[in-house]
């Protein structure tokens, strides 16, 4: 089987893409550089986002090519010139790719990866490189509040046949590893990935026995040390736990230990503490409750005011397809072009404030307070610049916030990925990359994590950078 990931994806752009392509190329300004940021908007549901999708970014760049079939369809569009079709047949990325790593928590406005291109393949890159890097850091977002709401308890990626699309699913159920997520039911996914697989039985094992009591013993002759048991086809209480009970205690005296139970509907909190107290006084203490049925961040919030007695949530529908929020609204603005050997800062100018650019290339530094390790505050800068001590921040808007540090740590967020065509970036081993994102959230105060009118993370632009703005703001009167 050909993994998705190896796949060529040249042509999956929009049609204006190509159509701009190729006026640039009749006009003569194809091979002028450009400078590129994706980034997503501020929108009133997110205060963070945890970036994914960079490793499928880079096997598409580097199969960035098109094949004769390809040439052959576009040709019979006849909307493109001959000469620009065969100019497309010798096509390669040919620029630089900065971005941030795959677990980095990233912030709106912020370049979470920066493309230095010919401007005709800096164009054509913007659609695939947005559809890759939104969808996956929005699931990992997701997976992410839902797995800081559940605290110290396991969250497991259920979603696949919810997902919109085989894509979907598989990358779905691998950014929300990075989210947070302890394992999937993808198996594909797991295969691929090399993430845990979880997952027992369903309702219909139960109902295809002649009675409950007979499917939770088929199950635990086949399963006896990873018998975990879905209690609530007929009544979870007056014979779904007890059912379960009776078969746990037979696979106790055998020398096997049960695992649990599932509750996959009614009441959660009721029946978890319900539950709970049935399995104690029994003698299965050790036995764990794990819960599904259409949860998401808000309701594992309530299930543990409500001190719910469940320690693994199955999240399904509202994690795999973000349901409160399907999209994340990621963008790929102009912020650099230059003609004649000469750089022009480009920007977006709008009535809306949160839709004006930033202008210029530029990169992120993350600062970090001394003595604790966390996180202060994020700067953007352009390229060129360096950071100083002491260090003053000053508010992106408004400017009369500013604070300033004596002495701090800082990072610069952005790797290299690509060098004039070449990939000069290593994508680290799956695990590495989990690993990466659960240190970095940790390093952010739980106060800009909370799902209620959490506290706004400072993103403050360099003076050299604001100035430049405003230069071009001027400039636009």
């Amino acid at each position: 089987m050909t993994k998705p990931e190896t796949r060529n994806l040249t042509m999956m752009t929009d049609l204006y893409q190509l159509t701009m392509m190729n006026g640039y190329f009749l006009d003569g300004t194809y091979r002028n550089e450009a400078v590129f940021d994706l980034f997503f908007r501020a929108n009133g549901q997110l205060n963070y986002a945890v970036a994914a999708g960079l490793e499928q970014a880079v096997e598409y760049i580097k199969n960035l090519r098109f094949s004769e079939d390809d040439l052959s369809y576009l040709a019979g569009l006849h909307i493109f010139a001959p000469a620009f079709i065969e100019y497309l047949r010798g096509f390669s990325f040919t620029g630089d790719i900065y971005s941030v790593e795959e677990g980095e928590v990233v912030f709106p406005g912020e370049p979470i990866l920066v493309v230095k291109a010919p401007l005709v393949e800096a164009q054509l890159v913007e659609t695939t490189l947005l559809n890759i890097i939104s969808h996956q850091t929005l699931i990992a977002t997701k997976a992410s509040r839902i797995v800081n709401a559940a605290g110290d308890k396991k969250v497991v990626e259920f979603g696949l046949r919810r997902a919109q699309g085989p894509d979907a699913g598989i990358y779905g159920a691998r950014a929300s590893i990075i989210g947070g997520c302890t394992g999937t039911s993808n198996v594909l996914a797991g295969q691929m990935f090399r993430i845990d697989v979880k997952g027992t039985h369903s309702h219909s094992w139960v109902m295809s026995y002649p009675s409950e009591l007979e499917a939770f013993r088929a199950f635990a002759d086949i399963y006896p040390d990873n018998c975990l048991l879905l209690v609530d086809t007929f009544d979870t209480l007056k014979s779904g736990v007890p059912n379960a009970i009776t078969v746990f205690k037979e696979l106790r005296k055998a020398g096997h230990k049960p695992v649990g139970i599932r509750l996959d509907s009614g009441d959660l909190a009721y029946l978890s503490k319900k539950a709970r107290a049935m399995l104690d006084e029994a003698g299965f203490s050790d036995a764990i409750i794990f819960a599904s049925n259409d949860i998401d961040e808000n309701l594992i919030s309530q299930l543990r005011l409500q001190d719910a007695k469940i320690d693994v949530y199955g999240v399904g529908t509202k994690l795999i397809t973000s349901h409160d929020m399907p999209s994340l609204g990621g963008v790929y603005k102009l912020a650099e072009i230059t003609r004649e050997g000469v750089r022009y800062p480009r920007m977006k100018f709008s009535d809306t404030t949160e839709k004006i650019t930033n202008p210029g290339f530029k990169t992120i530094y993350r600062i970090y307070e001394k003595g604790t390790g966390k996180a202060f505050a994020d700067l953007i800068t352009l390229k060129e610049e360096t950071l100083d001590k002491p260090l003053t921040l000053t508010h992106a808007v408004d400017r009369w916030k500013s604070t300033t540090l004596a002495d701090y740590d800082a990072r610069c967020l952005h790797k290299q990925i690509f060098s004039r065509g070449k990939c000069v970036y290593e994508c680290p081993p799956f695990g590495e990359t989990v690993r990466f994102a659960a240190a970095e959230m940790g390093r952010f105060w739980d106060e800009y994590k909370r799902l209620a009118n959490p506290h706004i993370y400072k993103v403050d632009l360099s003076d050299k950078l604001y100035a430049l703005k405003l230069e071009l703001l001027g400039a636009k009167k």
